[in-house]
C-alpha cells in the first residue's frame, strides 16, 4: 500500500521557479492535481476532450475567451468545458492549482509548441 501524505501547497509552489510547466501534486480516480506559475501571457488554445479547472492560490489571472475576460483572485476559480477556445493571462505571478483529466496535455491542440509539456514533473 502507497504511503498517504499530505501536501503543502506552500511548499509545493515553493519549488517551481519557472511558468506555464505545471508539476502533478497528486492523482485520483485518473484525474490529476497539477500545479504552476503562471506569469505573462499564454496561448489560444482548446481541448478536445477534456474540461479543466484552474483555481487560484495567490496572485491574479484573467481568463480571455473570445467573448469575455474573467478576473480570477485568490479563492476563485473557474471551469473551462472541452472545446472552448481559451487564453490565460497573468499579468502578476500566479500560484495555480488546475485538476484535469491525466490525459490534458496543456497546450491542448497546439500539441508542437513550444510550451507543450507531456512529461510532467512529480513534485
Amino acid at each position: 500500500m502507497e504511503s498517504i501524505e499530505k501536501v503543502s501547497l506552500a511548499e509545493k509552489f515553493s519549488l517551481i521557479q519557472d511558468y506555464w510547466n505545471p508539476r502533478i501534486a497528486g492523482e485520483l480516480n485518473g484525474q490529476q492535481v497539477k500545479l504552476a506559475k503562471f506569469k505573462g501571457a499564454f496561448e489560444w488554445h482548446h481541448h478536445e476532450h477534456e474540461d479543466e479547472f484552474f483555481l487560484v492560490i495567490s496572485g491574479q489571472f484573467e481568463m480571455h475567451l473570445r467573448d469575455k475576460v474573467v478576473v480570477l483572485n485568490p479563492g476563485e476559480c473557474i471551469v473551462i468545458p472541452r472545446g472552448v477556445e481559451h487564453k490565460p493571462v497573468a499579468p502578476v505571478e500566479a500560484d495555480v492549482l488546475m485538476f484535469e483529466p491525466a490525459s490534458t496535455v496543456n497546450t491542448g491542440n497546439l500539441q508542437d509548441n513550444e510550451r507543450t509539456r507531456t512529461d510532467l514533473e512529480r513534485l
